[in-house]
């Protein structure tokens, strides 16, 4: 069988991800795949916030042009990273089985890890050094850790860590699942309970996206589509384009499986960390998009608008 081309970031998580969606085609009995490498404007610009060039979208611009020129026939992503609304002629043709959707934050290794979570917030000291590039783990992060200073950070899983232990941060927050998939699950201090912290739409979960008029790739990826989190992202999704979309913006979701129906948690934070809107509702899953587009019209109006009107306007001014 000719190969289908599949389209990746070069990170260590994007390669991990590609070869875990390659390995799921051919066990299904799809074709085989070739790996294609892709640099976005998200990699050249490694160093910068992503709040300040332009956020997430910058991982797949790229990737999504290289499909829509037919030079690959799939695209494997971290579900975060995509856009609420894809180009023209791009679907979402399968989504893979989440792994733990959570933040987590990740001590240096040389540090005595307290026994809970909040024996180390009574430990930290005002002014602690907290690495992150999301926006909305600064604003989650700021009311569970008032006084803390958060700083950009970027690069590989590992670069991360380095940088971590060489006395560059008290502590990381990042996702628990680019932790457990790259190995790193020991590295874990704590993690963070959804209502403490809901985690970004999309978080944990790989989408794979493809050209909507591509019937051998869309057979080959309906093999390996999970059912039950790609209902969950489709809420989570909505929910985002309700509020009108964007990556960088303080804005968490996360749809559990609860049996049939999906139970959806969702938070709207102002980048200070003062104001703040949440929500939860269900359905069942077969509603997923309508359940998210309702609770993200709940947001709105219970003041959600006008905390992300302030931080569009905030960023804008930034540029």
């Amino acid at each position: 069988m000719k190969a289908l081309r599949l389209g990746t970031r070069g990170s260590q998580l994007a390669l991990w991800q590609a070869r875990a969606a390659a390995a799921l085609v051919e066990r299904a009995g799809g074709p085989p795949c070739e790996v294609v490498v892709i640099k976005t404007s998200g990699d050249r610009l490694a160093e910068a916030p992503l709040s300040e060039v332009g956020g997430k979208r910058l991982f797949v611009k790229e990737i999504e042009d290289a499909l829509l020129r037919r030079d690959v026939d799939f695209a494997v992503h971290s579900c975060k990273d995509m856009p609420a609304v894809l180009p023209d002629g791009l679907v979402i043709g399968a989504v893979l089985s989440r792994e733990d959707p959570r933040d987590v934050l990740v001590l240096p290794a040389s540090s005595v890890r307290p026994a809970t979570v909040e024996e180390w917030l009574a430990a930290l000291c005002p002014g602690a050094r907290i690495g992150t590039s999301s926006v909305r783990r600064v604003a989650e992060l700021t009311r569970l850790l008032p006084g803390a200073s958060f700083l950009p950070v970027r690069g590989n899983l590992d670069t991360r860590l380095k940088k971590l232990d060489a006395a560059g941060f008290d502590a990381l927050a990042l996702a628990a699942a680019g932790m457990r998939r790259l190995g790193f699950t020991e590295r874990i201090s704590f993690t963070l309970p959804v209502d403490a912290c809901v985690p970004a739409p999309g978080q944990g979960a790989i989408a794979i996206e493809m050209r909507v008029d591509d019937r051998r790739t869309r057979e080959a990826l309906a093999a390996i589509d999970h059912p039950e989190t790609a209902s969950a992202v489709t809420a989570e999704r909505a929910l985002v384009a309700t509020l009108g979309g964007g990556c960088q913006t303080p804005v968490g979701a996360v749809a559990v499986a609860d049996g049939g129906d999906l139970d959806l948690h969702a938070v709207v934070v102002s980048l200070d960390g003062l104001r703040v809107v949440r929500g939860r509702d269900r359905a069942p899953r077969g509603e997923a998009a309508a359940l998210g587009a309702r609770l993200g019209r709940q947001l709105i109006a219970d003041g959600a608008e006008a905390i992300l009107e302030d931080v569009r306007s905030a960023q804008q001014e930034f540029h």
